[in-house]
């Protein structure tokens, strides 16, 4: 008891902390948060008008919840009628939320377990027969729901998770406090804001044990800094390539450790290898768009690798949004005649959003409208919304699991290298940000040939170049159907399709070392991709070898391998560069 009391008295001297953390929230825009009430509005018309129309299937839906609610009431009421403390048997499908063996045998966890089941089922069969509403608010409709039903389970909340109370009666309250710290800390990081973190922060210093390959920064403007890397093989494929990662987050994803660095990897392979590492933007920035990333950006550091290497031409590779602005500057080139570019790579692509996937749900005026106001604000759309959204997609692993181990538990977030740079987001320039979301996400310029480079339109038929594009199967940033059609309406006649196992960061991120997730590739035409899946080959192992082999063939011949700085371009910095690092707090 003493402990305990110890412990609770924590809790009220933390309580006060607490406030002080959330009296530094900054209120923004209401539209960030959520949907319109119009989404929820269309839905409950769709609902009535179904009752109107077909009050016997409606009545249908009902019967069944209350026969499944009331009936499962009566087992456990007759389970506890036989004078023994036990649940009824539990014939549902297995839910790794509800792993601790109480929710199976206690009473009263499996009663609230059941039923939420039970209710989550109706909820979820209700939205699914709705009538008379068009496909892309259906979509919003099921995902938000489905976003209230996962944020309302028994789980998350602190007097219905056995695993949470159970350990705060073994620590005589200790994890709650913990768990309060941890709290506090997140909203204190995030200036009154909750984002769960989900890796230890001090565990990783980049540079020190991620993003450790050799190489060096060999040139600087204020968007990006181009690292070359340092060789491990006497000579190289006289091509160089040049990768340019997303600007949304940092570029060492590609190298958290030497085991699963695709740099590295690349490197080995015998390839010279620049990759770009984009600053991180703040209210400085507002007036910069998507022309400043090309011209600034895509243009000069293709230059600087031509100027370096002394070669006419080089390869490239494009990472999501930096695949797609990889497509508008190969377009752009194209057009003015500029045969730069040998081949392109596409990692994780879209170009086409007329179907934009999961995270189309995110894509209308409601929540675009809040950003553009926010942006034209803050002169940046912060890493914090972004982070926010994109973990959304996946809540319950990416917000749910992490803040119940961290909050309830209180767990130290796990020493995760893929977690910790998920969490290091960057900010995006307001005007590109809106440029990207209303011209390319909401209006499908470039798809369209009406999105304008330098002023002037260019089109996914511009794309000429040979290409090799790799999608994911289970991505839920870039669906691989969209990558596959944005592929396919490219004008060049030399195409290449990988479609990787797992989602949007494992599905690259794939050394052959592991064994892991396997790919597909068709040598047959790119018609409808159910089609090109269904006769497609399967391979094991991760699709780097069968592209490493695609790339040196469009690499030329072999040359003593280049060092930074023997071709006279000083050497500014050892790599990973500067614009990497985390920003000094003031």
């Amino acid at each position: 008891m003493e402990k305990l009391t110890e412990n609770l008295a924590k809790v009220e001297a933390l309580s006060e902390r607490l406030m002080g953390a959330l009296a530094r929230y900054k209120p923004h825009d209401p539209s960030l948060n959520g949907p319109s009430q119009e989404v929820f509005m269309k839905a409950a018309q769709a609902y009535l008008a179904a009752m109107m129309q077909n009050p016997a299937k409606v009545l249908e839906h009902q019967v069944g919840y209350w026969t499944k609610s009331l009936k499962h009431y009566i087992e456990a009421q007759q389970a506890l009628a036989t004078g023994e403390f036990k649940a009824p048997a539990d014939p549902g499908p297995k839910d790794r939320r509800f792993a601790n063996p109480l929710w199976e045998t206690h009473p009263a966890f499996n009663y609230l377990k059941q039923q939420y089941l039970i209710n989550s089922d109706a909820v979820s069969t209700a939205i699914a027969d709705m009538e008379g509403i068009e496909p892309g608010e259906r979509q919003r409709v099921e995902y938000f729901t489905k976003q209230i039903v996962d944020m309302l389970s028994p789980t998350n909340f602190l007097g219905t998770n056995p695993d949470a109370l159970e350990k705060a009666i073994a620590t005589d309250g200790e994890s709650l406090v913990k768990g309060l710290e941890n709290l506090i800390s997140d909203i204190e990081a995030n200036n009154g804001e909750l984002l769960v973190t989900l890796a230890d922060r001090e565990a990783f210093e980049i540079g020190r044990n991620i993003a450790t390959t050799p190489g060096s920064v060999v040139f600087r403007n204020r968007m990006l800094e181009l690292i070359q890397y340092a060789p491990t093989t006497e000579t190289v494929h006289a091509t160089p390539l040049l990768i340019f990662p997303p600007w949304i987050n940092k570029f060492y994803v590609m190298d958290l450790k030497p085991q699963n660095s695709l740099i590295k990897w690349i490197v080995d392979q015998g390839f010279t290898l620049f990759v770009v590492s984009w600053v991180n933007p703040d209210a400085g920035y507002a007036d910069v768009g998507m022309d400043d990333y090309i011209r600034e950006g895509y243009l000069t550091a293709m230059a600087e690798v031509r100027r370096i290497t002394g070669e006419k031409q080089i390869n490239c590779v494009g990472y999501c949004i930096a695949g797609t602005t990889l497509g508008l500057t190969l377009a752009h080139l194209e057009r003015a005649g500029d045969p730069s570019v040998k081949s392109a790579t596409f990692f994780t692509t879209l170009a086409d959003f007329s179907d934009p996937g999961e995270v189309g749900v995110f894509l209308n005026d409601d929540f675009v409208d809040g950003i553009q106001r926010q942006s034209e604000s803050d002169g940046i759309l912060s890493r914090f919304f972004m982070s926010r959204t994109f973990s959304f997609l996946r809540s319950n692993d990416l917000i749910y699991t992490p803040a119940i181990k961290s909050y309830m538990l209180g767990e130290t977030p796990p020493a995760f290298d893929l977690l910790y740079w998920n969490g290091d987001g960057t900010n995006l320039p307001a005007k590109m940000a809106i440029e990207y979301l209303r011209g390319l996400c909401q209006q499908d310029g470039f798809a369209k040939g009406e999105f304008p480079v330098f002023g002037k339109p260019v089109s996914l038929e511009g794309v000429k170049v040979p290409l090799c594009a790799i999608a994911c199967e289970t991505d839920h940033i870039a669906h691989w159907k969209g990558s596959f059609n944005s592929v396919r309406q490219m004008g060049s006649d030399d195409k290449t399709f990988i479609l990787s196992q797992s989602g949007h960061i494992a599905g690259i991120i794939n050394p052959p070392s592991k064994g892991k997730y396997g790919h597909y590739t068709n040598d047959g035409p790119m018609a409808a991709p159910e089609d090109w899946l269904a006769g497609a080959t399967f391979h094991q192992g991760s699709w780097w070898p069968r592209w490493g082999a695609w790339l040196a063939g469009r690499s030329g011949g072999q040359v003593k391998a280049r060092i930074p700085g023997d071709s006279g371009v000083p050497v500014l910095c050892p790599a990973p560069g500067t614009y990497v690092l985390p920003k000094p707090s003031h």
